[in-house]
């Protein structure tokens, strides 16, 4: 009987390939990349998933502040609080409420501020000094930001209070720390300091797309808004989707801007869910409590984050 010799599977190019060394220069060049990314990377694996790892055992226990000297395990008791401890409830339902509404309206200042300036750089052909004066707001600090909003809205002083009280647009003035007054400038306010950021991943967009596409529909005959909504947005989804991604998160993270507006004390109405984890880790000693909230918070934005993200990579043009 003769043995029967089976060929091996599979492309013998492909296994040459898949066992080729790399050159000096691929080597050289793969040693760049990692030192340029490195000290970023180390920050984020030392700031935060680090932290993350350390924090994950005092979710089980009832640790009222770092130096608590007597830590007991509670198991699940802090992740079933939010829905049968009625005093957890009565803090964290308010907060989220106020930080949905936030994230919405936050989310129209995306696009009202950042792709506004994009489709007005990339049409007119604004650069250099433009650019960089609207990008300075996110260099000044939250905190900055949010105590020049309590001044120019202040009732009997602000800048904003007088004029609008003084062309009649406004009989009375507006009040930034009751509810309407919050939940009306606080968005403005990070939409103001975030619109050069979203300008840019707007613009990175914008300059995407093919001017072939461009110019065939201008021969077609389309004026510039039948260009918006079948040319330009259609290939501008992957940055719709990274804004997206970015102010979803980002907006749950607000924090110096709501210390500002008085929210660890005199304004109630600028507690959002960042201030309500500060404050049951740093002024009521329920470190614990709020970690657990945090995580379950955060986690399902981290998932809908990566989805957002897989969703970019596949619209990718």
């Amino acid at each position: 009987m003769r043995a029967t010799i089976v060929p091996p599977t599979g492309n013998p190019l492909s296994r040459s390939q898949g066992k080729r060394k790399l050159s000096k220069l691929e080597k050289r060049r793969m040693l760049r990349d990692w030192m340029f990314i490195s000290p970023q990377l180390f920050i984020f694996v030392l700031l935060t998933i680090v932290p993350f790892i350390v924090a994950i055992p005092i979710l089980f226990t009832d640790m009222a502040q770092f130096n608590d000297p007597q830590i007991n395990p509670v198991g699940l008791h802090n992740f079933l609080a939010l829905f049968t401890d009625s005093g957890v409830q009565a803090d964290y339902l308010p907060a989220l409420r106020r930080t949905v509404i936030f994230v919405v309206l936050n989310y129209t200042t995306v696009f009202i501020f950042g792709l506004s300036l994009a489709l007005l750089m990339y049409e007119v052909g604004f650069r250099g000094g433009f650019f960089t004066v609207v990008y300075l707001p996110l260099m000044v600090s939250g905190l900055a930001v949010g105590y020049m909003a309590v001044m120019l809205f202040s009732k009997e002083t602000g800048t904003v209070n007088l004029l609008l009280r003084e062309t009649g647009l406004i009989k009375k003035p507006i009040d930034i720390y009751s509810a309407r007054g919050t939940a009306f400038i606080l968005p403005l306010m990070v939409g103001w300091r975030y619109a050069g950021y979203n300008m840019a991943i707007f613009l990175a967009g914008l300059l995407s797309i093919p001017k072939e596409t461009i110019e065939a529909s201008i021969v077609d005959g389309s004026n510039y808004w039948q260009r918006l909504w079948h040319v330009y947005f259609p290939q501008m989804l992957p940055s719709f989707l990274l804004a997206t991604t970015m102010c979803l998160i980002g907006s749950f993270a607000v924090f110096d801007e709501l210390v500002a507006l008085g929210a660890l004390y005199v304004n109630p109405e600028a507690k959002l869910l960042s201030v309500l984890f500060f404050t049951y880790g740093f002024q009521i000693d329920r470190l614990a409590m709020g970690m657990t909230l945090a995580v379950m918070t955060f986690l399902p934005l981290v998932i809908l984050g990566v989805a957002l993200q897989r969703l970019q990579r596949r619209l990718q043009y």
